[in-house]
This record gives structure tokens, sequence and C-alpha cells, in this order.
């Protein structure tokens, strides 16, 4: 448990970083890979600095973590 409130609090401070008021509250693994819940919906660029981080961390299998697509706005 102390790990993933380092892993949550390091995603924070990478959002941060790109200056992103998204925060990361709370990470679960289930069947599926890795579910990240955050504050409000996200953007790209933030789904990208979660994924980076979390590839390049050895304890969570990378190969589970996906970036999900936005759907399109059709105008």
């Amino acid at each position: 448990m102390a790990m993933l409130n380092k892993y949550i609090a390091n995603i924070n401070k990478s959002l941060k970083d790109i200056k992103s008021d998204i925060m990361a509250d709370f990470i679960q693994a289930d069947n599926r890979g890795l579910v990240i819940t955050t504050n409000k919906v996200v953007v790209i660029l933030d789904l990208n600095t979660i994924k980076s981080y979390i590839k390049n961390i050895g304890v969570i299998d990378s190969h589970k973590v996906i970036s999900p697509r936005l759907p399109q706005s059709k105008l």
C-alpha cells in the first residue's frame, strides 16, 4: 500500500510538471490491467504522462498499460 501512495504522488508530480490540473487519486489492478482514478476527465497529454511514468517503473507490468483513445467529437 505504501508503494501505491508513492506511485500516486509521483504521477501527480509528473502531471504538475506539465502544468496539468489533473490529479491521480487511486490506482487499482484488475484482470484487464490498471485503473487509475483521476479528479477530472483527462486529455491525451495527461494520459501520455501517466503512461510514461508507469512504463518507467519496474514494479507494474507495463504490457498492461494502454493508452485509451478519446472519442472524436463530431461537428
